[in-house]
């Protein structure tokens, strides 16, 4: 199984996610800082992933530190936690996997500085490995609703890449792959960043699932024709009521969905669950450079200083969506209430 992330001697080893599919590269960070640039920079990228790697940094910000005593030590841990909770604001898993690790090292803080590091790097090789148990979960939830002969639209990428394994939407297309079903998956280009392209496409023939590849405003065309028969995507901040932030572009996909009466699906974890937010209006939208617009693979394709909009996410209303797929289980109708019982 594609690894995507793994603590090796006291370092961050990930997959340069910026340089598929051409280049199967693996970066090694020895220090939070890197880590906090590789998420900022979409080295790896992924809700889940970003929450691995966001642990793993706080951890290697600890076991790297040099500081004398436990109190010395959880003041420069309030730092680290800073500097990468600045990282990318939209994907809850950050946020979570943060608060895990700071108020591990708050409750441990009678041990000795030695015996806290090893507390917080055992405690992010741990949330790596649940997270691949996590998604193996979610996959034989969803899978059910995958029939044999199914056609599936993805967009972006939820696949292992996003993931410590396995993945999130992809997890479910695996899952209902490896019950031996018979099945195809459209997966779109997914501007400006291409994952679709670059990433779900080159996962799904690394695991042998056959996969079409699409352009973003292909979709429509598809649903229309009939060839797709259901839409499963992950998310990046789900909200109380069920309405859920994506890669930008999902909402215009649910949108078609809902017109052409297919099922749409988002699967994401426990931990991607927010339901401090009333609603999906709550959910801060990451703006990102506008070179990710007015270029690709460095190459301009737009005029040099034409303004440029860039949200990395848009919020798919709870009413366009069929269900939610998690760990725990699925939720289907009163979000809000369903939800919470499956947050408990």
């Amino acid at each position: 199984m594609l690894s995507t992330i793994e603590w090796k001697n006291d370092n961050v080893v990930m997959i340069d996610q910026t340089l598929l599919p051409t280049q199967e590269i693996f970066v090694t960070c020895s220090d939070y800082k890197q880590v906090a640039d590789a998420i900022f920079s979409m080295k790896i990228r992924g809700a889940p992933a970003i929450g691995v790697a966001a642990a793993m940094g706080v951890a290697i910000g600890a076991v790297k530190s040099t500081a004398g005593n436990t109190a010395a030590l959880l003041a420069e841990l309030d730092d680290i936690c800073d500097v990468i909770g600045a990282t990318r604001p939209t994907a809850v898993n950050l946020f979570w996997a943060i608060k895990q690790m700071k108020n591990l090292a708050y409750d441990n803080a009678s041990l000795s500085v030695s015996q806290l590091k090893n507390v917080l790097k055992n405690r992010a090789i741990e949330i790596c490995a649940q997270d691949i148990s996590i998604n193996k979960a979610m996959g034989k939830n969803g899978a059910q609703f995958i029939k044999d002969g199914d056609c599936i639209l993805t967009h972006c990428n939820a696949g292992a890449l996003a993931t410590a394994g396995y993945g999130t939407a992809l997890g479910v297309i695996r899952a209902a792959h490896e019950q031996g079903k018979h099945i195809e998956v459209m997966a779109d280009e997914t501007r400006p960043f291409l994952q679709g392209a670059r990433l779900t496409a080159w996962e799904l023939k690394y695991d042998g699932i056959p996969v079409t590849l699409i352009t973003d405003n292909m979709a429509g065309y598809f649903m229309k024709k009939g060839k797709i028969d259901l839409v499963v995507v992950g998310a990046d901040r789900i909200a109380a009521n069920g309405d859920a932030a994506n890669k930008i572009g999902t909402y215009s996909v649910a949108v078609l969905a809902k017109e052409h009466n297919i099922p749409f699906y988002v699967a994401a974890p426990i931990a991607t669950l927010d339901l401090s937010l009333s609603s999906g209006e709550q959910i801060p939208i990451e703006e990102r450079s506008t070179d990710e617009v007015t270029h690709i693979a460095g190459k301009a394709i737009a005029p040099e200083g034409i303004k440029v909009a860039n949200p990395a996410f848009d919020v798919t209303p709870a009413s366009y969506i069929t269900a939610i797929i998690t760990e725990k289980g699925v939720a289907q109708g009163n979000y809000k209430e369903n939800l919470k019982l499956l947050a408990t």
